[in-house]
């Protein structure tokens, strides 16, 4: 019988060569990246002692690197038939799952699957179920904190209704929070949408709203950490 042993460091590469930068943080780490160096470099040639060049690159150069962690986007596939299934739109932790009464649209009452995201979570979306993006809105609002029940309703948002294959109608709702001070939707209206494409991005500390159908079978718990595009949130019936 023919044994085999883990190479930690060869699966740490390659857990790395999944990984990204997502577009969204292309020129904001270019740019600071440059003016970083750019004040090291004046702070070395022209100020005679090197503490204010080791302070100036220990702290923003931490920054920087927490930036970098912000932006960070895994390549992520779904393995298995997506047929009737809801999966995680983020990376995070549940904070919602309920039956809620949803008066925008529905007129009824949905089941409600609420993701938070903390600033230290990949903040990329993806598409929850594959189908047709209905329509695409976008709210101004508040900026409470994310995990407050308030938040869905009063703070900024934006809205995606998605018509599944089956033709059940999933909506789902990016949320800004105390810090997150931009929404980036890619769903378009009339488009074809499927799970493992991006639905959009959020800057910053977050949360993202599912509303189902209440014949949905939740498939998460409170507290329970998510993973984007992988974690199965619910069955569709």
């Amino acid at each position: 019988m023919k044994h085999t042993t883990k190479d930690p460091m060869g699966e740490r590469i390659k857990k790395l060569k999944k990984i990204r930068i997502h577009r969204e943080g292309t020129n904001e780490l270019t740019i600071s990246m440059l003016l970083l160096a750019l004040g090291g470099c004046l702070l070395w040639w022209f100020v005679d002692t090197k503490i204010p060049f080791w302070l100036f690159i220990g702290v923003l150069g931490a920054m920087w690197l927490m930036a970098l962690n912000f932006y960070r986007c895994p390549i992520r596939y779904f393995n298995g038939d997506t047929e009737k299934l809801v999966v995680a739109p983020a990376d995070g932790k549940i904070v919602v799952v309920e039956e809620v009464d949803e008066h925008e649209y529905f007129h009824d009452k949905r089941l409600m699957i609420s993701i938070f995201m903390s600033p230290l979570n990949v903040h990329a979306n993806w598409f929850p179920v594959d189908g047709k993006v209905m329509f695409v809105k976008h709210f101004n609002g508040n900026y409470h904190k994310a995990w407050l029940p308030k938040a869905s309703e009063e703070n900024e948002h934006a809205d995606i209704m998605i018509e599944t294959p089956n033709g059940q109608q999933v909506l789902v709702r990016q949320i800004a929070g105390a810090m997150a001070r931009r929404i980036v939707t890619y769903a378009k209206e009339n488009e074809e949408c499927y799970i493992d494409e991006h639905l959009g991005f959020i800057k910053l500390g977050s949360r993202v709203d599912v509303y189902l159908p209440l014949t949905a079978k939740a498939c998460v718990t409170l507290n329970q950490p998510t993973i984007g595009d992988q974690t199965v949130i619910a069955k569709l019936r």
